[in-house]
């Protein structure tokens, strides 16, 4: 399926070298809101990669999203909600029924304190930039089942982002389908025919470290 919001640019099977590779495409298919001011925010660890070849591109603002998504009891892949980096909590109301409100309340104090981790280290150098009428690119450097991408979608509406565009590298057909009920456009880079992991779209998948996305946050302070 595409249709105006959801654009596919190839359905083939070859990948990236890296991800500074894949924040480069993209960001050729993003051009036209380069003087829009974007604000880019990338999904840690790998997604700040990305987000940070295409906020250079756009000449945009940086930024992470600290977003967590609630996993429903028994499928911690489907997200049924989300908590914000200030800790307020997103249910989804077509999904609320897969969980009871005891299960979220744990699950959200569970999702709070990796909130706290990431806060403690990446805000030190990058104080939260507010979403209030803002066109934002939400990227990460792909999707598998695509709950996590969703929670910061969610959080980005809500946090007053006036137009949401997921940006992705690679991502099943079925999960660009489900993001896209959560944004205004989908732009993904491949769908493969077949899709096992993000590692098989990658030359290079190394792991990234919290210490490459503080010094991502660093040097790509914009004055």
């Amino acid at each position: 399926m595409e249709t105006e919001k959801i654009n596919i640019i190839s359905r083939g099977s070859e990948g990236f070298s890296h991800r500074r590779e894949a924040g480069q495409r993209l960001s050729e298919y993003l051009a036209q809101y380069r003087d829009k001011n974007p604000l880019v925010l990338g999904v840690p660890r790998g997604g700040v990669v990305i987000a940070r070849e295409i906020a250079r591109q756009l000449q945009g603002e940086l930024d992470v999203t600290l977003a967590r998504k609630l996993g429903s009891p028994g499928n911690p892949e489907l997200a049924v909600g989300a908590v914000s980096e200030n800790g307020r909590v997103f249910i989804s109301e077509r999904l609320r029924g897969y969980a009871e409100d005891s299960y979220l309340e744990e699950e959200a104090a569970v999702q709070r304190k990796e909130i706290e981790r990431r806060i403690a280290r990446y805000r030190q150098v990058r104080p939260k930039v507010s979403l209030e009428g803002r066109l934002v690119i939400v990227t990460d450097d792909g999707i598998a089942t695509g709950a996590t991408m969703q929670a910061a979608l969610w959080n980005a509406a809500q946090e007053g982002a006036q137009q949401v565009i997921a940006a992705l590298p690679v991502a099943p057909q079925e999960g660009v389908e489900k993001i896209a009920q959560s944004c205004d456009k989908v732009y993904c880079l491949l769908v493969p025919p077949l899709f096992s992991a993000l590692s098989q779209f990658y030359a290079d998948f190394s792991q990234t470290s919290d210490d490459e996305v503080v010094r991502i946050l660093t040097e790509d302070k914009r004055f």
